[in-house]
């Protein structure tokens, strides 16, 4: 398993894959600026439309192909939100973008339930869309639980989540509550009312307290209660906000959001920690603060687990050759092999330190993963990095132990370092492991 992060290596957010997304906009000044925008820093592919006419004409082409849409209020064609009220028809999450500004025009927009409106007032505007637009895009990815045990209560907050493309889990009690936690791991946000059946509001908050630090999980109570006090009562419980009914739209929409980007941040920092910054994967610490959990695992199941240490040949002599430019060069270039190799795997790998690798195989023993360390140096060794206009060949040695019995995990990885001695012992670029040695006593 590769490091692995929604962010962009210049931690500017995340990207989204290709997604099509309809910006509707007559200005070419900003709507070139913002193509270009959407494309480069969120991945996304645009479709623009200086018109309701290409709109209409867009969507007649494929009117539910599109993630989304920005949408100007007012266009020469559709002065009056037409334009809106046609990307709304096809249920398209839409975001809209105006000059035009004022209540009864707020009222128009919140009414068609948009996701958000960004107004192109000030000189941030462009910056505020595509943040928009990018914070959007990811609450999809983000699963909110509203416990409110009054349907119509929770209909309605579930309604104004779901706009804001959140993925929502209802329940009606704080037994339900706790429940949907055990059946759902990816919750990050709780909003809770505080007056139900079984446990108060603030209850639950403590009970989800005990099992989730506010690094992990966010909680915001909300109450049409007219007690002042209870806000700081959810707070002290380890709330991580308040609202009082009824709330505007847009304050629980920027509340929410406040506490959803704390905990991307949270998890960037988090990624920053476990990630080796020249090659992407999972460093030391990472592999040394995961690996016993997953030893453990696999010994309380009864289950065989291996680990390796991976060893580029030779890595001195390329370095004091060609420098260490060209050391590095080659140092990617492998990890970006092995990151390929273990893409989507359950498995753990991480680079240890200069010229080191490492890979956790849990639930397969030494014969099964010294054969797949097979495959691995032999993939590596058709492997060709460029050093002033030279094709350099890399090979690695690999030692694989297998993990049977409760041990320190320094213990694990020292009895594949001597395997990897042995490997390189017997003239590099090969596999050697217990169960090659038992294999070999016993010809």
């Amino acid at each position: 398993m590769a490091f692995q992060t929604d962010f962009n290596r210049d931690g500017s957010g995340p990207r989204f894959g290709g997604q099509r997304i309809l910006l509707v906009e007559d200005s070419r000044m900003f709507s070139a600026v913002l193509c270009h925008r959407f494309q480069t820093e969120l991945g996304l592919n645009v479709i623009p439309c200086s018109s309701r006419k290409t709109l209409q004409d867009a969507l007649a082409m494929d009117g539910h192909g599109y993630a989304m849409a920005v949408v100007d209020l007012n266009l020469p064609d559709a002065p009056y939100g037409e334009a809106l009220d046609c990307a709304m028809a096809h249920n398209i999450p839409t975001i809209v973008f105006t000059a035009t500004f004022d209540l009864q025009i707020r009222d128009r927009i919140m009414q068609r339930n948009v996701i958000d409106y960004v107004l192109k007032d000030n000189e941030f505007a462009l910056d505020n869309l595509v943040a928009t637009v990018r914070r959007a895009m990811s609450n999809r990815k983000t699963r909110v639980l509203v416990v409110d045990d009054i349907g119509s209560a929770r209909e309605v907050l579930v309604g104004l989540l779901r706009t804001q493309q959140y993925t929502v889990v209802e329940a009606s009690s704080g037994l339900e509550a706790l429940a949907a936690l055990e059946a759902y791991d990816d919750i990050e946000l709780v909003v809770t009312d505080h007056h139900m059946p079984d446990m108060s509001g603030y209850d639950l908050t403590r009970r989800i307290r005990q099992r989730f630090g506010s690094d992990k999980l966010r909680i915001i109570g909300v109450s049409s209660s007219n007690d002042r006090m209870l806000s700081a009562r959810f707070l002290k419980a380890g709330a991580s906000d308040f609202l009082y009914r009824p709330f505007v739209a847009e304050e629980l929409q920027g509340r929410v959001a406040n506490n959803v980007e704390t905990l991307a941040h949270l998890k960037q920092l988090r990624a920053a920690a476990a990630c080796d910054y020249l090659t992407g994967l999972y460093n030391r610490r990472y592999f040394y603060d995961q690996g016993p959990k997953l030893v453990n695992d696999c010994l309380r199941r009864k289950a065989a687990s291996s680990v390796a240490i991976l060893d580029i040949d030779h890595f001195k002599r390329l370095n004091d050759t060609y420098g260490h430019e060209i050391g590095d060069l080659v140092l990617k270039a492998v990890a970006d092999r092995l990151a390929t190799i273990f893409e989507g795997s359950d498995n753990l790998l991480s680079r240890l330190g200069g010229e080191e690798f490492a890979i956790l195989f849990p639930m397969m023993d030494s014969a099964a993963a010294s054969n797949f360390c097979d495959e691995i140096r032999s993939d590596i060794s058709r492997l060709k990095v460029t050093a002033d206009d030279e094709a350099l060949s890399v090979t690695v040695s690999i030692g694989v132990a297998e993990i049977s019995g409760y041990e320190t995990f320094d213990n694990y990885l020292n009895a594949a370092d001597q395997f990897l001695y042995m490997a390189k012992h017997k003239g590099r670029n090969i596999v050697y492991s217990d169960a090659r040695m038992t294999a070999e006593a016993a010809q």
